[in-house]
């Protein structure tokens, strides 16, 4: 399956490959990346490397997987952002999923808000996609931020591995 990159103002997102391990050990080992996702930072590449296998089947399986994140200007992998079928967060339903996650140093400068915006572009408009879920640690202040500014409709909360998250959906509006 081929993709085509999604590009915005300051951003290509592009298909992450196997070559991009050490951006992955770079970013999912730092603990304050991992403070809202079960403060379970990677210790290994080989980790890293599992979880691009993981996304490089979704690709295969569901023809839709999260995407690198580069930087134009510096053309630096600074995270991920995208799309993916998810099957495990709701245990009662499957649905399209929203994520995003930077690097420290890419915080707070608008990164995952424009990443956020082109994916649901793309899902909506060239995947066709009826309705777009993501969710949030609730203690997650700048996520729960981001996906209410992008337009996510709060639709209740759920409990996952003992944390509450607040729950979004958005339904296509096209």
């Amino acid at each position: 399956m081929t993709f085509k990159n999604i590009v915005t103002k300051r951003l290509i997102l592009r298909p992450i490959t196997a070559q991009d391990v050490e951006d992955f050990f770079e970013l999912d080992s730092n603990p304050k990346v991992h403070l809202f996702l079960g403060n379970t930072p990677v210790k290994t590449k080989e980790a890293s490397e599992a979880m691009i296998a993981d996304i490089l089947q979704q690709y295969k399986t569901h023809g839709i997987g999260r995407l690198a994140m580069i930087e134009k200007r510096t053309h630096k992998f600074i995270g991920w952002s995208g799309l993916k079928y998810e099957k495990h967060l709701r245990k009662e339903f499957n649905y399209y999923d929203l994520g995003y996650r930077l690097k420290e140093h890419y915080w707070g400068k608008g990164y995952a808000t424009e990443a956020a915006i082109a994916s649901l572009n793309y899902g909506f408009k060239d995947l066709k996609l009826k309705t777009i879920g993501a969710a949030a640690d609730c203690n997650h202040i700048a996520s729960n931020r981001i996906l209410k500014k992008i337009g996510m409709q709060p639709s209740g909360t759920f409990t996952f591995e003992g944390d509450l998250c607040n729950w979004y959906e958005m339904k296509n509006p096209f």
